[in-house]
């Protein structure tokens, strides 16, 4: 019995919506457990100490422990139990007494009412699983234990709660709503300077050719909200300058993007389309999985046709892992010309079709238009990725040599965290609002996907110097390369970010004497 309800406590129910545990740092940015909460759809009723009985075997061991990257679901039973306990009195009577449930029951013969909880960081209540073995007795099968050592528990508890509460709580930032101004502290103030550049790019746009030079020296430093969607569809050269034409060519790309649907979207099961298809289709729930938008089956439809019809019109790369993800901003941006904010819990069905239709239509022109200046890192053995790499590591060795005699000593390749760098332009290690302010950047750099990228990565690496030069041993060193606290990051990193890539930029790429030994 002990076995089936650790199972059950450790495994994840499939057909839940949301239930999909990506890998922390294989697939996405360090996540928030904070955030992460909003997917448990019912709360569990009980917690099994899974710490007071050890495994016989290994096989054992591995039956009880099947996700061991659930995280958190310690911290969520403690505090559910909580509340089942004082709403559900007949249910606490008809299962295991667990250490949750007791404190709930030693609060209430006491009287006494626990402080409130920190809705932000919730603390578990459970006891240590060794003490429980040594201080507490058993009777038909369950932990007893006395009123005096319930009540030492719940002081405990309060005591470990009013120390949580005293600490300061970082207001949480959206992963992509109020994409455009947030800064770190999560406040999105528009000051006199941000309306003086907002009026400055509107005014740019509303002229009869617009300054693409000018346009993209006021974009590098980060575009206003308002105006992003179509400055990007400006600076990927989708519009024409022309103001006059811009309308004629949207409607010209969006009637022949559809065109490409009909001619070829049924194709998707033929022999010879049917593994990138399917490559896709599997692909597609882990685009952004925390996200609620990229989890809806309207959007996921719409991110299958898009890479579908690239991959068939691009045979010498077709689809390739990590495509993907670059679907995600250009799908953000445009659709928040139509939504003020919260973005990742829009109904995409709320929109009128042909919206949808032009939202799908510019994401896929966007997404082609800069995969056209980086397609070497897609194509066979993907050597675009590995020259960045390689030029990567020579860089390194020249700006920070402690940290590169460090890897080498540790022996880390560049290529065993890098790789994804250049493969998903970085859109693992940031939050998605990140990468969006990012390639605003980018957008204004001439060869920004493809070269100033590389800037970007070294300047990236650097930042965490002291974390890395702490870390002793390979295995340490890539949990820290593959999980990097970057959740918390707003405009103000990146800025900083980027503006430390430039000063590589300047001093390395036209100084080859300088960059290589």
């Amino acid at each position: 019995m002990a076995t089936d309800n650790r199972i059950h406590f450790w495994r994840r129910n499939a057909k839940v919506p949301g239930s999909l545990q990506p890998v922390y740092g294989a697939q996405h940015p360090p996540l928030d457990p904070r955030r992460h909460r909003q997917f448990k759809d019912t709360p569990k009723a009980s917690i099994v100490n899974t710490k007071s009985k050890k495994a016989s075997s290994f096989h054992e061991f591995a039956r009880s422990t099947n996700d061991a990257w659930d995280i958190d679901d310690e911290e969520d039973d403690g505090i559910f139990g909580l509340k089942q306990t004082s709403s559900s009195p007949v249910q606490s009577r008809s299962t295991p007494q667990t250490p949750s449930l007791k404190l709930s029951k030693a609060l209430e013969d006491t009287d006494t009412q626990p402080p409130p909880l920190n809705k932000q960081e919730p603390i578990s209540t459970k006891p240590d699983a060794d003490q429980l073995d040594v201080e507490s007795g058993t009777a038909n099968g369950r932990v007893v234990k006395s009123c005096s050592d319930a009540q030492l528990n719940v002081n405990a508890a309060r005591s470990t709660l009013q120390k949580q509460q005293s600490l300061p709580v970082r207001p949480l930032i959206p992963l992509v709503a109020r994409i455009s101004d947030q800064n770190s502290s999560g406040a999105p103030p528009m000051t006199v300077r941000e309306k003086t550049r907002l009026d400055k790019f509107k005014q740019l746009l509303a002229s009869p050719n617009t300054d693409l030079e000018e346009l993209r020296k006021h974009s590098w430093s980060g575009m206003p909200r308002e105006v992003r969607p179509v400055t990007w569809r400006l600076l990927s050269g989708y519009l024409p300058a022309n103001k006059e034409r811009r309308d004629l060519v949207l409607q010209r790309k969006r009637e022949e993007y559809f065109g490409f649907i009909e001619q070829y979207y049924h194709s998707r099961t033929d022999d010879n389309h049917r593994d990138t298809y399917r490559q896709i289709h599997i692909d597609i729930p882990r685009t952004n999985p925390l996200v609620p938008l990229f989890q809806q089956p309207q959007v996921q439809e719409v991110f299958e046709r898009i890479l579908f019809i690239w991959a068939i019109r691009h045979p010498a790369s077709g689809y390739v892992q990590g495509i993907n993800d670059l679907v995600t901003p250009f799908f953000v941006v445009f659709l928040s010309e139509f939504v003020e904010e919260d973005v990742e819990n829009f109904e995409m069905a709320s929109l009128p079709l042909d919206t949808q239709r032009n939202i799908e239509a510019d994401s896929f022109w966007c997404m082609s238009k800069l995969l056209d200046g980086i397609q070497d890192n897609y194509t066979f053995a993907q050597p675009g990725i590995q020259i960045k790499v390689k030029a990567l590591e020579e860089l390194v060795s020249r700006i920070d040599e402690d940290v590169h005699v460090h890897f080498q000593r540790c022996e880390v390749e560049y290529l065993q965290f890098a790789f994804r760098w250049m493969n998903n332009l970085l859109m693992r290690e940031l939050p998605l609002r990140c990468t969006i302010r990012l390639w605003d950047t980018y957008q204004a750099e001439s060869e920004g996907f493809s070269h100033f990228h590389l800037y970007v990565c070294a300047a990236f690496l650097i930042k965490w110097r002291k974390e890395i030069l702490s870390m002793g041993d390979f295995q340490s060193l890539l949990i820290l390369l593959q999980n990097l606290p970057t959740i918390h990051w707003g405009n103000e990193e990146v800025g900083l970010l980027l503006a430390e890539a430039y000063r590589l930029k300047y001093m390395f790429a036209d100084a080859p004497s300088h960059y290589k030994r």
